[in-house]
């Protein structure tokens, strides 16, 4: 019996999907001086602050993550004993 295949297990579809993530992201920047934004805090005007402040908010999470990860993990064999 064949394993089914699905449409991104093939690399051409995977570096698509990257690019377009990339074309998007890019073209949100580039619209961006072009919304009018409302802020109570002068910052949030700032080119493209939105996008670099979620870029690194996920680093941020990520990086706290990996800290958590050595004060919480177990040992390999934790539940055997």
């Amino acid at each position: 019996m064949s394993e089914k295949k699905y449409w991104l297990d093939r690399k051409e579809n995977v570096n698509k999907v990257y690019w377009a993530v990339w074309v998007v992201c890019g073209a949100l920047l580039l619209i961006d001086p072009l919304v009018h934004k409302h802020e109570v805090f002068g910052f949030a005007e700032w080119f493209g602050f939105f996008g670099f402040f979620g870029f690194f908010a996920c680093v941020g999470l990520v990086l706290a993550a990996k800290a958590l990860r050595r004060i919480l993990k177990r040992a390999e064999d934790y539940y055997e004993r």
